[in-house]
């Protein structure tokens, strides 16, 4: 039911993005009856739809392509009654009907009206920003293994990065590559001990332990990277090599919000334990968030209480709380 001097066109919930996070939210809001609406990003990829095998997904044990997974979320999602749009968010900016607060999304040149949002933006590869790696994106420098480890058949190909998603690219990698070098700045990897023990063990995985990239380097395609030892500045050697894939991290697509919810240093949202940011009726979930584990299981629970929690709220403003 709308409330009196709402526009009947004002959503219940507008969720911006659409990974696990967004997903689940949407399944949720919709199964609640809530009018939801997702706006879907044209120039952003969910990390989940370029992971090859996600093997850690309760019920699953058999596991399960990360595309393959983000399409059950949206026909469950959808079934319930959410809709989508697509289109990259710019702006999200107050407005209010009869004494009623919302919010007005910008995306492209359309605008949506809704009572709240639930920010699901999700996040992007972090770029190493040496030499080279802006030059060979696409001819040689990859943040995708999923997406272009075919490219790579019996080639020599290195790996950036220390973490779980690094070292599941360079299993990955090892498919098609002919040897999968692993650059990593300490002496372990920080990546889970079943995924370590698998690529120390790979017969086609070598490691350049204590290393950091000085340089991509090639004419036309790359030819090679430049590493430095971080024990020995003076220790820099070029390691041969027609691919490099980036994994080193996140950045989170979160510049919708400057000025409009608080942040953290690293550009996260700061959210309390019901996913509530500090803007009134803004939610936000998912690897956008500040939060110790960024994994598809997490993202769900992030987006199933966000939803809940903007139920709550249009609830409220529309004076049907229970």
């Amino acid at each position: 039911m709308d409330k009196p001097g709402i526009p009947e066109q004002v959503e219940d919930i507008l969720i911006v993005g659409g990974g696990p996070a967004g997903y689940t939210a949407g399944l949720y809001a919709a199964r609640a009856r809530m009018k939801t609406l997702m706006v879907e990003g044209e120039s952003t990829v969910s990390q989940i739809t370029v992971t090859d095998l996600i093997e850690n997904y309760p019920g699953l044990p058999e596991g399960v392509n990360g595309f393959d997974l983000r399409e059950r979320f949206r026909a469950q999602a959808e079934s319930f009654g959410m809709r989508r749009a697509t289109g990259d968010v710019t702006a999200i900016a107050p407005v209010s009907w009869g004494g009623t607060s919302g919010w007005r999304v910008t995306a492209g040149e359309t605008t949506y009206d809704t009572l709240a949002v639930i920010v699901a933006a999700g996040a992007n590869w972090r770029r190493l920003g040496v030499p080279g790696e802006e030059e060979f994106i696409g001819r040689g420098v990859s943040y995708c293994a999923t997406c272009d480890g075919p490219f790579y058949r019996n080639r020599d190909v290195v790996v950036v990065g220390g973490g779980n998603t690094a070292v599941q690219e360079a299993l990955y990698l090892t498919r098609f590559a002919s040897r999968v070098i692993l650059v990593h700045r300490r002496d372990r990897l920080r990546a889970a001990g079943v995924l370590a023990e698998r690529a120390s063990a790979h017969p086609k995985i070598a490691f350049a332990w204590n290393s950091v990239v000085q340089a991509v380097e090639g004419k036309d395609f790359v030819e090679g990277i430049r590493i430095q030892n971080v024990r020995n500045p003076a220790e820099v050697r070029v390691i041969p090599a027609e691919g490099v894939f980036v994994f080193i991290g996140l950045t989170p697509n979160t510049d919708l919000l400057v000025g409009i919810a608080d942040r953290d240093a690293n550009g996260y949202v700061r959210v309390d334990p019901d996913m509530r940011t500090s803007a009134p009726g803004i939610f936000a979930c998912g690897d956008c968030i500040q939060k110790l584990l960024r994994q598809v299981i997490t993202a769900c629970g992030d987006g199933a209480t966000a939803a809940y929690a903007a139920q709550l709220y249009v609830e409220d403003l529309k004076g049907e709380a229970y």
